[in-house]
Order: structure tokens, then sequence, then C-alpha cells
């Protein structure tokens, strides 16, 4: 049977926002990652005017906005709208597409977009739901995901080859629909992968092996991949620029773009340390995480770094970190 929930999902959405300590906090999906100039700028518009004046960056490259007062969200969803950022006000909180982020497949993604909004049904999908795009992200651990014509299940390859990707997702996310229960993951229904696997037709290829490909910060040719420090990003900079989100808390920016504030080397000692929001903008949080991972800034270290405000460990990344947890009384560092 489906793993049965006790509370109801309650992801955030750009209008259906979330009350934390720090006001309102609205989550804006980003198919893809890939924001035009005027896009990005009306985000940066939004964070200044509404919000805290920085725009945070999540691990499925999509935007937040903090500190939004009680009614900012109807003009943040009607700025968003002008700019083609909401184009599904019923689907928008479902609209998590996560891509390779030098790779061409932009155009897809779109694809997948519309045809995920254009399902009435598939509005009432979990906001956890994910579609991948790509080889280097097919290790996320997404719902449903491609890699070229491989139909990947549950983050892993399920043998399905498809000849129409986009319907192969939408189809897959259909007959999700019909058998979760109240799960909100594919990986979390009994026989999920199975039941949509046999239902498209059976695997009929041997199963490629799911992989993470982090960009790092550096030059690829004409574009420029920056790390955003803890993935919070001050709504001034980059302004008049387009930019792609990475899962991985960076911009992919054009080349010869100012990129103050932000780092472009991988030998940055912000690179590869991430954090939770902490104090104060989340009531559970014992500790101002940022602040305290700032003043450790500096600190060797070596492979990823996770700080996290309480037990809970909000926003820990996949694989293998160290991470410091806060106790009330210092931080218990765990490996």
């Amino acid at each position: 049977m489906p793993q049965e929930r006790e509370r109801p999902d309650a992801c955030p959405g750009a209008v259906d926002v979330h009350q934390a300590a720090d006001g309102g906090l609205a989550r804006v999906r980003v198919p893809g990652g890939t924001l035009s100039a005027v896009q990005f700028d009306a985000l940066r518009g939004a964070a200044l005017e509404l919000g805290d004046g920085s725009l945070e960056l999540t691990s499925r490259a999509n935007v937040q906005i903090r500190g939004l007062k009680p009614g900012d969200e109807h003009v943040l969803g009607a700025l968003l709208a002008d700019v083609g950022l909401l184009p599904s006000r019923t689907h928008e909180r479902v609209r998590n597409i996560v891509a390779a982020p030098l790779e061409d497949n932009q155009d897809l993604v779109d694809a997948i977009d519309r045809a995920l909004c254009a399902v009435p049904e598939l509005a009432d999908l979990p906001g956890r739901f994910l579609v991948t795009v790509g080889a280097g992200v097919s290790g996320l651990g997404g719902d449903v995901g491609l890699v070229g014509d491989a139909l990947f299940l549950a983050g892993t390859d399920s043998g399905v080859r498809v000849t129409d990707p986009v319907a192969a997702v939408v189809t897959a996310a259909r007959l999700f629909q019909e058998i979760r229960g109240s799960a909100w993951r594919l990986s979390e229904v009994d026989s999920g992968v199975r039941k949509i696997t046999d239902a498209l037709g059976g695997p009929v290829a041997e199963r490629l092996a799911p992989t993470v490909t982090p960009v790092a910060p550096g030059e690829y040719g004409d574009v420029v991949v920056a790390g955003v420090p803890l993935g919070r990003l001050d709504a001034r900079l980059l302004a008049g620029v387009p930019v792609r989100i990475t899962p991985w808390r960076s911009v992919v920016v054009p080349r010869g773009t100012d990129t103050t504030g932000l780092f472009t080397s991988p030998d940055s000692p912000w690179h590869g340390v991430s954090a939770c929001t902490g104090r104060p903008g989340c009531a559970k949080s014992l500790s101002d995480v940022r602040a305290d991972v700032t003043a450790w800034i500096g600190t060797p270290h070596a492979g990823r770094v996770h700080w996290s405000g309480c037990a809970r460990r909000c926003g820990r990344p996949a694989g293998d970190v160290v991470e410091y947890v806060a106790t009330g009384d210092g931080y218990e560092e765990i490996r």
C-alpha cells in the first residue's frame, strides 16, 4: 500500500506562500532553471520591493523570496504572470523540472512543462514531484526522468525506451497520480515503479546507471558558472543578465558578466558549503546558522559541508557530506 501521511503536503508556491518566522516565503518554480534577463529582473525587483532583498536558490533550481508582508503574494503573482513565470495558477506548485544546466535541453523542458500544465488532474500532484532531464541530474532522485530515450522512474532507469519523451513523462505522472494514495514521491509507493513500467510495456533495454554531475564554478566556453554563497543572492546583483540556475545553487551567466559577490573558482572556500535558513527565518532553528558559517569560512575543509540549525537537517545534500548540526550549545559534527 502507498505510504500514508499524517499531514498534507505543504510545499510553498508563488502565491500560496509559507508563513515563516521572517514573513511570507514564496517559492517560484523555474523549470530547467532558465530565466531571461526580463524575468530575472522581475524576480530581483520583487525581492527588493516586497521581500528581504535576497533571492534564495534551491536544490531544484527554483527561486525563493522571503520576508513578504500579508497580501504581498497577490502583488507578486501579478508580477510573475506579466513576465511568463506563472503560466498556470492551478499547476504552479508542481512545475518542478530539473535539467542538466550546460546541456541544450530547455526546449524539451518547456514542452514537458506545457504538457503537464495541460492535464487538469495533474494539478493535484504533490509539490515534491520532480522531473529530471539529462544524464548529469538523473541521480537526483526524480520521480520521472529522461536520459535520451531512457525513462527513469524513482531515480533509476526503468528499462523503458520512449519515442515521444514528453508524452511518456505525462503518462508516467498520470499513472503515479492514480496509484499514489497519500504518498508524496514515487519511491514511497509499494511496487510503484513496476506498476508504471508494466503499464508502459515493460523494460526493453539494459539499464543505465543514475548519475549526478555537479557543475563546478568556472568558465565553460561562452558561459561562466558562478557560485552563490549559501545559495543566497543579493538581489541588486546581475541586473539585466539572463541566468540559468543550477541544482547546486549556482548560476550560469554569459561570459564577461560582472560576478562581484559570487565565486567562479572551485578553490573558493564557499565551494561545497551549504546551510539551512537558520535564525531569524526559521523558528525551529537553534542558531543563526548563516552567520556561524560566515564566521567559520576559511577553516580548512575537504569535500562538502552542510550546516543545520536543528535536528531536522533541512537542505542536506545527497551523498557524502560532513554535517554540523546546532544543538543549542554549539554544533555536533556528523560524518
